[in-house]
């Protein structure tokens, strides 16, 4: 395990968000990324290396299961799981997928969608090995990793596309690109916005394939302003749009970026632009997701306040299967119950609150507040 000369343990280029992912899509990334700096140029050998070496892999895939997925029919009522990255939206998927008709995407199948059916034997073995040895839990919110676990499908088309948000964090001075043309769609050629369809298309083939057809609960927050492009697919989807206070959004989605840059990115960037992209991308995202929610038919939308989920999960996942018309919720309960009983020692990170902060939050985000009965603080407050 490598250490710098202070003792933090250094970022291995393994972790890399897209190391396993495809060659031409990292190719396609590089090229609308921009300059690299010269000290992450290690990093961007490594990647462009892991992505050629597993090339044969990802063809040895596609010529054995490729006639069978592209035959595989996705249920046409698949749940998404939306709301800004740190509401709540993991603790809600994995209690969800407890659900055993439930199908999902699994981490390990995010890190390598390209072949994640014929890999899961020693690859997987090897990863989940290092993986445990470096990281017991998630290390932006403590949360247990496994590969096994439902994971954002985000991360999965961020290994097949370099139409990806997640790409901002390997080049963060070009965030806003990435989040203005592949999550809000805003400037997004035509045959972009076809291959980005086709290719989640494909996934969703493939991971109900490797479900055995089940019928499908995908997370993937960049999806809460994607209502428009996900109705055309799937007409009769469900939507559960979870959210959170937005003080603690604000903090935890700058812990985030802090925590993951590091393991991820080919530029330098400015600090005060990472809370400048944190504030932008709540506020674009969210008044999206709030023009857009009126085209999500009567009974298909669910909406869940993370604090009221976090209080009282059952009461919420009762209410959720009600007003989406989901069946199956009795049989499913002990289930719930045991996951809950599994994680009831999770701590969350705690984080301080400042003036600043609020002032922030205040000045950006007032009409999230509102609109769903948070209290405003002021920034003398010494309350929260």
């Amino acid at each position: 395990m490598s250490r710098n000369a202070g003792g933090a343990r250094r970022p291995s280029h393994l972790e890399h968000p897209v190391a396993l992912g495809s060659a031409r899509s990292w190719l396609g990334v590089l090229r609308r990324g921009g300059r690299i700096d010269l000290e992450f140029l290690p990093r961007c050998l490594f990647v462009c290396a892991s992505t050629l070496a597993t090339s044969a892999l990802k063809l040895a895939e596609k010529l054995r299961y490729g006639r069978a997925i592209r035959r595989t029919e996705v249920h046409p009522s698949p749940i998404f799981i939306i709301g800004h990255w740190r509401s709540g939206t993991t603790f809600l998927h994995r209690l969800l997928c407890r659900d055993e008709r439930f199908g999902y995407l699994t981490t390990f199948q995010a890190m390598a969608p390209g072949f994640f059916l014929i890999g899961g034997g020693r690859i997987k073995r090897f990863l989940e090995r290092e993986t445990r040895k470096r990281y017991p839990t998630r290390l932006i919110d403590n949360v247990p990793l496994h590969l096994d676990a439902p994971e954002e499908d985000e991360f999965a088309l961020a290994n097949m596309l370099p139409f990806s948000f997640l790409h901002g964090f390997s080049f963060p001075r070009r965030a806003r690109y990435f989040f203005e043309r592949y999550v809000l769609f805003e400037g997004i050629s035509r045959r972009e916005l076809e291959r980005w369809v086709a290719t989640y298309l494909e996934l969703l083939r493939k991971v109900t394939f490797a479900s055995g057809g089940k019928r499908l609960v995908l997370k993937n927050c960049a999806n809460t302003a994607r209502i428009r492009v996900l109705l055309r697919l799937f007409p009769e989807a469900k939507f559960i749009h979870i959210y959170r206070n937005p003080y603690r959004v604000f903090l935890s989605t700058l812990h985030l970026h802090r925590t993951v840059l590091p393991r991820s990115q080919l530029q330098r960037i400015d600090p005060r632009e990472i809370e400048e992209n944190v504030l932008l991308f709540y506020e674009r995202l969210m008044k999206r997701y709030l023009e857009d929610r009126h085209l999500i038919p009567e009974g298909n939308l669910a909406e869940v306040r993370f604090e009221e989920l976090e209080r009282a999960p059952l009461d919420e996942l009762r209410r959720i299967y009600k007003e989406l018309g989901l069946s199956g919720f009795a049989a499913a309960e002990p289930a719930f119950r045991a996951y809950l009983r599994a994680v009831s020692g999770y701590r969350k990170n705690t984080y301080r609150l400042d003036p600043a902060a609020i002032e922030a939050v205040n000045r950006r985000w007032g009409f999230a507040l509102e609109r769903w009965g948070y209290e405003r603080l002021e920034p003398d407050s010494i309350r929260f």
